[in-house]
């Protein structure tokens, strides 16, 4: 008894010690915090997190909502189902839509590339809302590919009941910061984007109607690409905001600010943490020698290693060291780019990434007529 009481009186001297510490940990890892529900630091090239706070809280994202809007939009110009220069017809229901909008009207026809810009720039909800069908045939529909390629994307904290973010009659339209920036992070594979979510203002209707970027970061903050911002009495003040600068392009979520201008401080402050305290250690593709093959019509392959971008905290891209792990020979056939081996970069023995060591070109498998030509030949040559 006097045992267990004595542990439990060092455990209680102990334990604000213990605490302290934890809080010191915490507070180096992380030298700030944020007025917002939640938030998000991300690498765009790696999806490396840099910051988070309550990253996986399922939350309103208003108008953020369009970054899966345009994402599908983005797709389908990819593939070939849409093109820019579409045009598309504003229904009634379209017409309707309440919030920002271009005040399209019904019957009007709009080119797909002018819609996009109404979206990106004024967060047109009528736009997103006439995209929809035009691609989908209607909002549902395409609400039911938003929801298709969120799970895709592993999405685990996201329901979308429509394409722009009002939530005046929605129960459940909730995503979460990490959410918000993979569908960023996914967005920004379509570098078409960032000619419309770079733009200040523009016009649509041949000049008569101007659109003025709701995202203030796009004017005033250096780098910055985008990417979307949103608000609504639900949702507080929210922003995905994209800045690249010396290679490297990270994804600031902000959710649930209080105000306007404490959403694009806090987006800012992420931003500005993530560019003083990380650099991109950068190896380009390179040819790398050969490698012996058997059982090939060559004896062997030219090799090329792969280009390699890797985050890294501040001062250690003077630290990398490279290993490189190869085999002494491979067996054909081998196709050109297939994977045989790879270089393993570390810091202080820690790995950071790896680039891949591929085949140069094709080597096609020696068959029995290829060994008896060349017993042939090898034997003409004997009798010269």
């Amino acid at each position: 008894m006097k045992r267990s009481l004595s542990l439990s009186l060092v455990v209680a001297l102990l334990l604000p010690f213990l605490l302290f510490g934890a809080q010191k940990a915490s507070a180096e890892e992380y030298p700030f915090d944020l007025d917002a529900k939640s938030a998000i630091l991300m690498d765009a090239s790696t999806g490396k997190v840099l910051y988070e706070k309550n990253a996986d809280a399922a939350l309103p994202p208003a108008s953020v909502t369009k970054i899966m809007t345009l994402l599908l939009v983005m797709e389908a110009i990819e593939s070939g189902a849409v093109s820019l220069t579409d045009e598309a017809s504003v229904s009634e229901a379209a017409s309707k839509m309440g919030g920002s909008q271009v005040f399209l009207e019904a019957g009007e026809r709009m080119s797909v590339e002018e819609l996009i810009k109404c979206v990106v720039i004024a967060s047109a909800n009528d736009a997103a809302y006439a995209l929809a069908e035009h691609i989908a045939g209607s909002e549902d529909a395409f609400v039911g590919r938003m929801n298709e390629r969120a799970r895709a994307l592993g999405m685990e904290n996201t329901h979308f009941e429509n394409t722009n973010g009002l939530d005046d009659t929605v129960t459940s339209h909730l995503t979460s910061a990490r959410d918000i920036a993979i569908m960023s992070r996914e967005l920004l594979r379509h570098p078409t984007i960032l000619k419309y979510t770079t733009i200040w203002q523009d016009t649509i209707r041949d000049g008569a109607f101007t659109l003025t970027n709701t995202n203030r970061l796009v004017r005033f903050y250096p780098g910055a690409t985008g990417l979307k911002t949103g608000s609504t009495a639900k949702a507080l003040f929210c922003i995905s905001a994209t800045a690249e600068r010396d290679g490297m392009h990270l994804i600031a979520v902000v959710m649930g600010a209080p105000t306007r201008d404490i959403r694009n401080a806090e987006a800012k402050k992420l931003l500005d943490y993530g560019f003083s305290a990380y650099s991109v250690y950068r190896a380009e593709e390179e040819p790398t020698g050969t490698l012996r093959v058997t059982g090939g019509k060559a004896a062997e392959v030219a090799l090329s290693k792969k280009g390699i971008s890797i985050l890294l905290k501040k001062g250690q891209e003077k630290q990398v060291s490279a290993r490189t792990v190869l085999p002494k020979g491979v067996a054909a056939p081998i196709a050109a780019g297939e994977v045989v081996g790879y270089v393993e970069y570390t810091v202080n023995g820690e790995s950071v990434g790896r680039a891949d060591i591929v085949a140069g070109g094709d080597v096609e498998r020696v068959s029995y007529w290829d060994l008896v030509m060349r017993l042939l030949l090898d034997m003409l040559g004997a009798f010269r």
